[in-house]
């Protein structure tokens, strides 16, 4: 490649970047979901507009796994464990047996209205099952709902991405003409449980790497953080098991310890993810013919109707009433079922097996996920608060930052102290920390000083404390404690332990 046509290409990626980021903008103001804007630009850049030339199914099919797996590391590691625990269960059973009967209801509402085979019917309804991780991310961190209805849209949506992806497998290989149930179920459950352990395992050596090593930057800790989550991804695919459920877990695990530099990684993996979705839908966009999609509405209609008004809401109400979930939150879960990248990169899979009808499954997908990410999306916050599932009342959690000192066994932590709290109004000395614990510096109103003991703490101020490694942890729960109930939390019982 000689150095002008490098300069094509970097200057037209970057003007494909830049005009990505503007359509975030766009999109938040005029409500609709980024993606949308993003297959857009895919498709002026494609064949019909532009006239740049793209129908590599495998090699999109390859990049965009990549994606998914930085989109759900991300996703994992903005959401606290503490969250996913008590909705793990119907989290669990809404990825499986839900996605379950979504495939069966549409897969046979397909067969009965559109003139197709079984085998094309049980693919559209497979691929279109799954709800998106990145949709619903980019969503649900928009909307002011309860936390245990969002954690079990989030933990959903990057839980159901295995067993379609499973089953897409098995329907485009010549396993379809004899397919055994028992097997097919036994090869899931293995794959789930063993790509989970695997997460597990990785997370927690990133853990033990992370506190105990003082890398000579700040920005190589989330670069470090993020390789962990991708090295649980590549281990659990080389092991058979599910890369993306590894990839997820790991980032849920880590994103529930005591990171070092925890901000700065989380503001980085923010913009991995970002950069993942970006590429990701104008990839999938370029895929798309447009000369095509006409041809496709109609079935588009037919699978996305199917899918949204009796599939999604059948599955949720089946699952969600045994734990309990009132009527008004089944609802919203129902059409909270986003579809985005996840089913047109299945729809991938048919091409890449050289199946008949491939394209049509493709360009059916890709109409189904647009037309109706255009209906649900904007609507989501409307009906939040006609439904009454908004959350009135808004936590004041503390954000603890810490960066270890290897050599003097010490750690550096940093927090500010947000609307609502009760440090408001403490004196230093009331903190009661141990001798050895120094708090070094304030900044308020862009002024920072040494406090003394009798130094009373201000909404707004940025503290800085040094404490040795063993005192990290009870340092953190009485300030999260002093955060919560003021400075008689001990006699109130209040311990400062993680959320639940």
């Amino acid at each position: 490649m000689s150095p002008y046509d490098l300069s094509l290409v970097v200057l037209a990626c970057t003007t494909v970047l830049l005009l990505a980021v503007a359509a975030v903008r766009l999109s938040s103001r005029a409500g609709l979901p980024s993606l949308l804007l993003y297959l857009g630009i895919g498709l002026l850049i494609g064949e019909s507009g532009i006239g740049l030339a793209f129908d590599d199914a495998a090699l999109a099919q390859t990049l965009c796994s990549i994606a998914l797996a930085v989109i759900l590391a991300e996703g994992g590691l903005t959401t606290r464990i503490s969250d996913v625990r008590p909705v793990i269960g119907l989290a669990g059973v809404l990825a499986t047996v839900g996605v379950a009967i979504s495939v069966t209801i549409t897969s046979a509402l397909a067969w009965l209205l559109l003139d197709v085979d079984a085998r094309t019917a049980v693919l559209l309804g497979a691929v279109a099952s799954s709800t998106d991780a990145a949709a619903v991310f980019a969503v649900m961190r928009t909307l002011n709902l309860p936390r245990k209805m969002r954690a079990t849209l989030e933990a959903e949506s990057g839980l159901n991405d295995p067993p379609v992806i499973i089953l897409v497998t098995l329907v485009v290989s010549d396993l379809w003409y004899d397919l055994d149930p028992i097997s097919a179920v036994v090869g899931f459950v293995q794959q789930m449980l063993v790509g989970a352990v695997v997460g597990v395992a990785i997370a927690y050596a990133g853990r033990w790497a992370l506190n105990r090593m003082a890398l000579p930057a700040t920005g190589l800790y989330p670069l470090a953080t993020m390789a962990f989550a991708l090295l649980a991804f590549g281990a659990a695919g080389f092991v058979g098991a599910s890369p993306f459920v590894a990839a997820y877990v790991t980032g849920l695990a880590l994103g529930s310890a005591d990171l070092p530099h925890r901000n700065a990684t989380l503001g980085f993996a923010e913009g991995l993810a970002w950069l993942s979705q970006i590429g990701l839908f104008v990839l999938l966009g370029l895929l798309a013919s447009p000369s095509r999609l006409v041809d496709a509405l109609l079935p588009a209609l037919v699978v996305g109707t199917a899918l949204t008004l009796v599939a999604r809401p059948a599955s949720v109400w089946l699952c969600a009433t045994p734990f309990g979930m009132p009527l008004r939150q089944q609802v919203f879960v129902s059409w909270a079922g986003l579809r985005g990248a996840v089913p047109i990169v299945l729809a991938t899979f048919p091409s890449t097996a050289g199946l008949p009808g491939a394209d049509r499954i493709f360009d059916v997908t890709f109409l189904l996920v647009v037309v109706f990410t255009l209906l649900q999306g904007p609507t989501l916050p409307w009906l939040s608060k006609r439904l009454g599932v908004v959350e009135t009342t808004s936590t004041h959690e503390l954000t603890i930052e810490n960066a270890p000192f290897e050599d003097l066994r010490a750690t550096m932590l940093t927090f500010d102290i947000p609307v609502g709290s009760r440090l408001s109004g403490v004196e230093i000395a009331e903190l009661r920390f141990p001798s050895d614990v120094v708090v070094a510096l304030v900044l308020r109103s862009g002024k920072s000083f040494a406090p003394r003991g009798d130094t009373r703490l201000r909404t707004g101020d940025h503290l800085l404390l040094v404490a040795p490694v063993p005192h990290r942890a009870e340092v953190e729960r009485r300030l999260r404690a002093v955060n919560r109930a003021g400075r008689l939390a001990a006699w109130y019982g209040e311990r400062g332990l993680e959320s639940v």
